[in-house]
Formats: C-alpha cells, structure tokens, sequence
C-alpha cells in the first residue's frame, strides 16, 4: 500500500512560527500531556489500481477509510520562557481499503502506524495566557502492512512491518486556564514509510490538555542590578540602547494592609534616589496578595498597595508622576507557599521594574534602616519580659552602646483576640513601654535615644487561625534609626 506524498507548506509555516518576536515569558520545569483527534492518510488509489492491472486485474470498485482516530502522550522540559524539548508515544491509528476485481476477486489492504517522537519546540506568546507554538523533531515509526485477497486475487505475502525514522513538524495554540494546566490545539504532519517501499505524510489534528509540575513564577528576592522583568501586562516605555531592566525593589506587606510602614521607606528611599539621578528611567510598580478572600477583593488590594508606593515616591522626592505607573496583580503571582503563614507573608509584597541606566556608578543612598524582629514571646493579655529574654534585650544594647549615633523605635503588636481594639492598643502599648524600661533601667541606655508605639492588632504578621500565628503576632519589632 502507498500512502500518497502531498506538497504542502507546513514547515514553511513552521519556520515562520520559530523566527517570530516573543514577548511573554514562559517558566522552566517539566510537563506531561495527552491530544487526541483524527488522523488522515491520502491512501495512492492510482497506485494500487495500476499494481492489480499489472497483474492482469481491472478495477470495477474501490473505497478507502482514510481517517482514524489518533492520540499521542508526551513529557516535556521547558528550557526556558522560550525553548522546550518534547518526546512521547503517538499513534496515528490504521487505515484501509477494498477493490473489487475482474476476474471476480477482491484485495483489501490495512495499515498501522504507531511510534515515538522528540520535537525542539518554540513558543510565540501573545497575551499572559494564550500562545501559539511551532514544533519540529524525529519519529521513529513502526508501520504494519496487511493485505487479504479473494476469489482470483492471490496475495503471496500478506503481512510485512517496518521502522523507519523520519522528520515531524506542527503547529498549535495553546491556552493555559491556570499557571499549572493548560490546552492545546494542534495540527502536525508526521513523514512515514509504509512497509512496501513508500513514503509519504499522515496529517494529523488533535486537542490536549497538559500539566506543569511546580508552576511558579519566579521573583528575585533581593534587589539586583541588572534582572529580567517579570511578564506583565504593563511594562515600562522601552529604554534606549544603552539601557537595560531591572528590578531594585522588594518588600512585604501586613495582612490586609496597603499602607507603607515606616522600615520600608528607606528601601523606597533608594529607588526615589535612583529615579531622581537618572531623570530620563521610568518604573512599573507591581502590588501582589496572598489568597486570604476573594480573587476581586485581593486585586483591588494589590493595586492599592501598589498606588500608594507611586503616591509616596511622588510626594517624597521630585519625581514626575508620568514616570511611574502601577500594576496590581491580586494572588495570580505567588512566590511562597499560600499553605503556610511564612508563603502568605512572602505573598503579600511589592516589586518594581525599572528601566535603568548601565552607569549607576557614583550613586549614593542615605544608610538603611535596620529592622530587628525580637523573638520575644508574651503570654495571652500580657506584657511582661521573661528572663529568657533577657539575653536578646543585652545584645540590643550592646549594639546601641557600640553605636552611640543611632535611636530605636519599639513597636508592640498583639493577635486579634482580646475583646477590643482599644485593649489590644494598650497592651501592644505596654510591651514595647516594658522593653524600652528595661533598656534604660537596666542596660543604662538613655532614654531620649529610645520611643515606644503600640499598633494592637492593625499589623498582623500571621493569621490568627492557629496558635502559631497568634503567637506571630504578639510580637515586638525594634526600628533602628540612623542620623541624616
């Protein structure tokens, strides 16, 4: 049996698809998947009908079944945001045909192709979450020849089977319902050698679905010189040639907040110097959440916290408000674990991409402050410093003695379980008051270099939810102060 070779302009096509632009980023990681559709062979009907007359037949009838079911399981590895490698099974399903003869007889004839593939495979994404993608690879391909005559038609060997190993391309879209599963739509032609002597191509449409182990989209933790953007549907104005992206911004937020606390602001001093140095960079500030309540609600909260970055680096350093544009991008991108109080808090963050200048040399910022979390543990309603945490209240003071020029802020925080906001304020009150006593009256640090504040509940680390996060939360924080 010959399957028919068709011209077409596939790889053409194919080639088209791999030298586009791309503009969205994909994550690096394994995958797996499933397509199935229907598959079509041009079965050579001019061919076949030509053998039986050389063998002294005449056609009176012919019919093929040139389609069939075919589907395909693959794994693949994304290299990176553009590039993957993709091997699995296929099977292209079987095909037949039946010619009737004079002198009566008949010849009826099956194929089978089945096989593994390996593609290179090239994204071209156009939004977040739709894509189309172009594939070009091997097969290697076992097909089954079968041939059964009647009555005058004598067939001397009816079975025969070979492997071969041809080209493979395709084209699809795919469409990712979340960062982890996806569909796709595709179309490939697989190259195939029959077991007779031809070569030819069998057309294939499928639909599938796939899934991504790990899917996360990755965020620097720390500030950077010189990092590649994050995907986001709003960029900043592109930058001259001399100029590159990156990310100089990362900070958390508490729960359900979108104000921006007093040690952030010196990471927020940075980028306002930064921007006011280099007059001609721009900025997109992107908002981010947990996922603690509605998807609706945690966007408008991202884009709140967001705004409220741009309005502070606004009203705090001379910055033009068309420079900066803000993004809020709700739950959609986590970077922790949403299963655990410390993902949540590493979730509830904001980030900037800055369109920045390679000659950052000579730029100076004024000292960082220094934010220390002070493990100590208070009892449920109470304020009262433990002896076990007297060695940490020490090494504070030693600091503060080694470095005469600075003052400290205690700030006392309390979970939301007492009856009302007026008592949770006098008590987180009260414990940052203990620690500041405790400095001055017994590590002799002078009172006008320390303050206490008391935020009650306002500013949970954690939720309350479990005894671990309560205990999160009735917390102490010590805010370090450098001179101007």
């Amino acid at each position: 049996m010959k399957v028919h070779t068709t011209p077409g302009a596939l790889a053409l096509t194919t080639i088209a698809v791999l030298a586009s632009p791309i503009s969205v980023a994909q994550d690096s990681g394994w995958y797996v998947g499933v397509n199935a559709g229907q598959a079509r062979a041009k079965l050579d009907e001019r061919d076949i009908v030509r053998g039986l007359v050389n063998s002294g037949f005449s056609t009176t009838e012919f019919t093929d079944d040139d389609r069939h079911f075919s589907y395909k399981g693959f794994l693949g590895y994304q290299i990176n945001r553009y590039f993957a490698l993709e091997g699995g099974y296929f099977d292209l399903g079987n095909f037949d045909f039946s010619a009737r003869t004079a002198p009566a007889g008949r010849l009826t004839g099956n194929i089978e192709l089945d096989g593994f593939n390996l593609d290179a495979v090239l994204s071209l994404p156009f939004t977040e979450k739709f894509s189309a993608f172009g594939r070009v690879g091997a097969n290697y391909a076992k097909t089954a020849d079968r041939f059964v005559g009647t009555g005058a038609v004598n067939v001397l060997d009816p079975s025969r089977s070979k492997h071969a190993t041809k080209v493979k391309a395709g084209v699809g879209l795919q469409f990712d319902f979340t960062p982890s599963f996806g569909m796709r739509l595709e179309g490939e032609r697989y190259r195939v050698d029959d077991a007779v002597g031809n070569t030819g191509d069998i057309d294939v449409a499928t639909l599938g679905l796939l899934y991504r182990f790990g899917r996360h989209a990755p965020v620097d933790a720390a500030p950077t010189a010189a990092a590649a953007p994050p995907p986001a549907p709003t960029m900043a104005p592109a930058p001259a040639a001399t100029e590159k992206y990156c990310s100089i911004l990362d900070f958390e937020f508490e729960i359900n907040r979108d104000d921006i606390q007093r040690e952030e602001k010196e990471k927020l001093a940075v980028l306002g110097t930064f921007l006011v140095k280099y007059p001609d960079t721009t900025a997109v500030i992107e908002g981010h959440t947990d996922n603690v309540g509605s998807p609706e609600n945690n966007q408008q909260l991202s884009k709140r916290r967001a705004d409220s970055v741009v309005s502070y680096l606004v009203a705090s350093f001379p910055i033009a408000a068309s420079r900066l544009t803000s993004a809020g991008y709700g739950d959609t991108r986590p970077i922790g674990d949403n299963n655990t109080e410390d993902g949540k808090r590493m979730n509830r963050r904001i980030g900037a991409i800055v369109a920045c200048a390679t000659d950052i040399e000579g730029l100076q910022v004024r000292p960082a402050r220094m934010t220390m979390a002070m493990l100590i543990e208070f009892d449920r309603n109470q304020a009262d410093i433990r002896q076990q945490d007297y060695d940490q209240l020490h090494k504070l003071a030693m600091f503060l003695k080694a470095n005469f020029n600075v003052t400290a802020t205690v700030e006392g925080h309390t979970g939301n379980l007492q009856a009302t906001p007026a008592l949770a304020q006098k008590i987180s009150l009260q414990r940052a008051q203990n620690v500041v006593d405790y400095l001055v009256d017994k590590e002799g640090i002078a009172r006008s270099r320390l303050s206490a504040q008391g935020y009650g509940q306002t500013r949970r680390a954690s939720y309350n939810t479990t005894a671990e996060g309560q205990q999160d939360n009735r917390r102490v924080n010590v805010i370090i102060d450098y001179p101007r």
